[in-house]
């Protein structure tokens, strides 16, 4: 029978939904036939509910067997009919949000779709361990919350940065090739950093950095650095910070007034042998040599030569294996250096490299090492996950990393049925605002994009200190900003 209005308006003999490109076998099954839960044969969208659906066909089912109603249930049957328009609507689609800034754009995750991030990360070579150190704290935060929204979240690309402007560059256009792609969680080394974040900007994604240091890819002295690029962000300390605390140990604690440095051409290296010049100096310090070397050399003799004429009592060389391995054993076999300490930074507390017998002795300065519940719960995941403890000196800050995009995306994601739509000018806006509790402190991010709550640990490495574990716990001096 027709579903009858009043003497004056009948649907004539075409189903409710019918009207509305509704499947009408399906609707007058639904109407006659089928149990009120599985009003779901006609093309109801993904994301309607059950109490939803059932709704619509309680409805449905009372006008139709009580077809003289009066015109007062005409109200009713208009309510139903909107709600199977939208029923009937389809998927959602990216014409069906505006982003707030078009030439950032949004991304669209379709219904069973993953949610894609990516690492770009130092994953082979004399570096490998900084980079695989972050990954496995990346993997650990997605083993933690495996999904969001109903969408698994997929780790799509492990991508090399090779700890150079090459990889970095190579890596980012990689991972931007993919549309779905939101954000990236790299570089490990600041010069790979530099292009990479410019690449992954433009692209109108994000970058969240565990390890990158140089200040020229936030703030230098207030301003915006040279290499800075909106959309990216860091959770690890910026080298004005570390130089600072160097220095004043060097200073301070040693007692020392005569240094030498040695950079390797890296924004990072250079960066940081900067910072410690001034901070140093502006103790009363004098930085008597402040020189360079090739990242690839392995003949440093002449380079530590001019270093025992200069009459340093102690060389900073922030860079990286193996040249770091050849400074320091170099070092021993040099004339006028035997009583010359050496020290360096992040780059080299690895452990690839304290175990080093011509390590023994040297001080590291890098990210101090947190001494919370949350941090020896990690650390327990670390070494059931992987089979052994922490290797290098930032994963928990890669696993802030993590954390920080994920809360974002999940605090902007807009649902629509089980579409969800990711507006980027909202992500970026997002994490700028970041303030949340890590493991590694308190992350809150400024106009630049430096979010660490950062700490720097002085360490040595001793005969007592046989692996990495040891020399990160042996610490002389704690360095806060401001202290």
């Amino acid at each position: 029978m027709p579903v009858a209005l009043s003497t004056h308006r009948t649907l004539g003999r075409r189903p409710a939904g019918a009207m509305f490109g509704c499947d009408r076998a399906a609707v007058s099954s639904t109407f006659r036939e089928v149990p009120c839960l599985e009003c779901s044969p006609f093309p109801v969208r993904s994301g309607r509910t059950d109490s939803e659906r059932l709704g619509i066909c309680q409805m449905l089912r009372r006008i139709d067997m009580n077809g003289h109603k009066k015109t007062f249930f005409f109200v009713l049957v208009l309510a139903v009919f909107a709600m199977l328009a939208a029923a009937c609507a389809g998927p959602a689609t990216l014409e069906d949000f505006t982003p707030k800034d078009a030439s950032l754009g949004g991304i669209l995750i379709g219904a069973d779709e993953p949610i894609k991030i990516a690492t770009l990360q130092a994953m082979s070579g004399a570096v490998a361990s900084l980079g695989t150190d972050q990954v496995r704290g990346v993997e650990i935060a997605i083993d933690e919350r495996p999904e969001i929204l109903g969408h698994k979240v997929d780790l799509a690309f492990k991508e090399d940065d090779l700890c150079s402007s090459e990889g970095g560059t190579t890596g980012a256009q990689r991972i931007v090739s993919d549309p779905q792609v939101i954000g990236v969680i790299g570089t490990s080394c600041s010069g790979a950093g530099v292009p990479a974040s410019k690449i992954v900007s433009e692209a109108g994604r994000v970058m969240i950095s565990g390890s990158n240091t140089s200040p020229v890819l936030t703030e230098v002295g207030g301003e915006k650095g040279a290499a800075w690029q909106p959309g990216y962000y860091r959770t690890a300390h910026n080298d004005a910070v570390q130089g600072a605390a160097a220095a004043n140990f060097v200073y301070t604690k040693l007692g020392l007034t005569k240094v030498a440095t040695i950079n390797d051409g890296d924004p990072y290296t250079q960066g940081l042998t900067t910072a410690f010049g001034k901070s140093f100096k502006d103790l009363g310090g004098d930085i008597v040599l402040a020189t360079a070397i090739g990242a690839t050399d392995t003949d440093m003799r002449p380079v530590l030569t001019e270093v025992a004429a200069s009459g340093a009592q102690l060389i900073f060389f922030p860079i990286f294996q193996p040249a770091g391995d050849f400074v320091a054993g170099q070092a021993k076999e040099v004339s006028g250096l035997e009583d010359v300490k050496l020290m360096g930074a992040d780059g080299l507390l690895s452990d690839t490299y304290v175990t080093l017998p011509q390590t023994k002795g040297m001080y590291f300065s890098g990210p101090a090492t947190p001494k919370t519940p949350a941090y020896a719960d990690f650390v327990k995941k670390y070494e059931s996950k992987f089979g052994e403890k922490p290797i290098q000196a930032f994963h928990a800050q890669a696993y802030d990393a993590a954390n920080m995009l994920l809360d974002a995306i999940q605090a902007v994601a807009q649902q629509k049925g089980d579409v969800l739509y990711i507006d980027m000018k909202d992500l970026r806006d997002a994490l700028y605002k970041t303030d949340m509790q890590g493991l590694t402190g308190h992350i809150v991010c400024n106009e630049f994009g430096d979010c660490a709550d950062a700490v720097i640990d002085i360490v040595q490495n001793t005969d007592a200190t046989p692996d990495i574990t040891a020399v990160k716990a042996n610490v002389l001096y704690e360095f806060r900003p401001g202290q």
